[in-house]
């Protein structure tokens, strides 16, 4: 198999190339949450980038690492929300067409981002392999370019720059905890962690009902056939193949936390940092809690990854 990875040199380079249009976001500390985890929590706000979600970063670097005569057609790809998303502002950014695969089942508000966002929406199925097809199918057609949602060494490094950012908002975190779906977060993240400081401990925080990289990664290869069960719909899709050998490399942990102990971290998110946050993004924080001898007194970044909640299905 030929992977591609992205190099922390790469990272460095997508944080210039994205510096015009991504937002600087906020790290944010709470007392009450430090003494829930008995650790030192250093929030990365990420729900407050542009398009409320870490995505923007990744699909902003890919959109401006195209050369003109690749650019031309647009770009395309497959989304259940928040990189569709993401990639439609950034091709708005550049002046060019953004194509997005959406799977029946998506998230209204999601859904609903990215039409506002100027891009063409092709329906599918709510499989991987409809997507996939479909997102074939667009690019046949149009002659725009793949950008795929995170098995993608210019999407990964440009989501690796918001630890980048945090390791010098956050100079002595010894942990940093991002969410695992595809992987392009957790992967990016890991190369930029420890090219700045090869001893930080990376891990992930996956939902029990998707958990398909905790299993690829014990069992030494990646699970392909895997129906994911959880209402963290940021965090269905398979883990990418380039993503997992990234995890490997980089050694990661994942922990695996259940719906409910998400929501409940949900719930202290709100009650505390006052913040909106998608389920996706309280897994972190799920983690921790759960396993709070392992985080005990250290110094621990997470990555909130976005905050595009569907408001009109909340139980007001």
């Amino acid at each position: 198999m030929n992977v591609q990875l992205p190099t922390f040199e790469d990272i460095h380079d997508a944080a210039a190339r994205i510096a015009p249009y991504a937002v600087v976001t906020p790290v944010l500390r709470n007392t009450a949450l430090d003494a829930l985890a008995g650790a030192e929590l250093h929030f990365k706000c990420e729900n407050l980038q542009r398009g409320g979600a870490f995505k923007f970063r990744g699909a902003c670097n890919a959109v401006w690492s195209l050369m003109e005569d690749e650019a031309r057609c647009g770009v395309v790809t497959h989304s259940s929300g928040n990189h569709g998303n993401a990639l439609a502002m950034a091709a708005v950014t550049r002046g060019i067409a953004a194509h997005v695969v959406v799977p029946e089942g998506a998230v209204r508000a999601k859904l609903a981002a990215i039409e506002q966002a100027g891009a063409t929406i092709h329906r599918c199925a709510a499989t991987q392999a409809a997507r996939e097809a479909k997102a074939a199918e667009v690019q046949q057609a149009t002659g725009a370019v793949m950008v795929h949602p995170y098995a993608n060494a210019r999407v990964m490094a440009g989501q690796g720059t918001a630890v980048l950012e945090l390791l010098r908002q956050s100079e002595e975190l010894d942990t940093i905890i991002t969410p695992v779906g595809g992987g392009g977060l957790l992967s990016g993240c890991a190369i930029a962690a420890h090219g700045l400081k090869p001893a930080v401990d990376m891990v992930g925080a996956e939902p029990a009902g998707a958990a398909d990289a905790a299993a690829s990664l014990a069992r030494g290869a990646r699970v392909e056939h895997f129906t994911p069960d959880t209402i963290c719909d940021g965090l269905r899709a398979l883990v990418g193949e380039p993503n997992l050998v990234a995890l490997r490399e980089h050694r990661i942990t994942i922990i695996t936390v259940s719906d409910e102990e998400t929501i409940a971290a949900m719930k202290l998110l709100w009650q505390h940092l006052k913040l909106t946050v998608e389920v996706s993004s309280a897994t972190v924080l799920a983690a921790i809690l759960k396993q709070r001898e392992r985080f005990a007194v250290r110094r621990v970044g997470l990555v909130l990854t976005g905050g595009n909640v569907d408001l009109d299905a909340l139980p007001w």
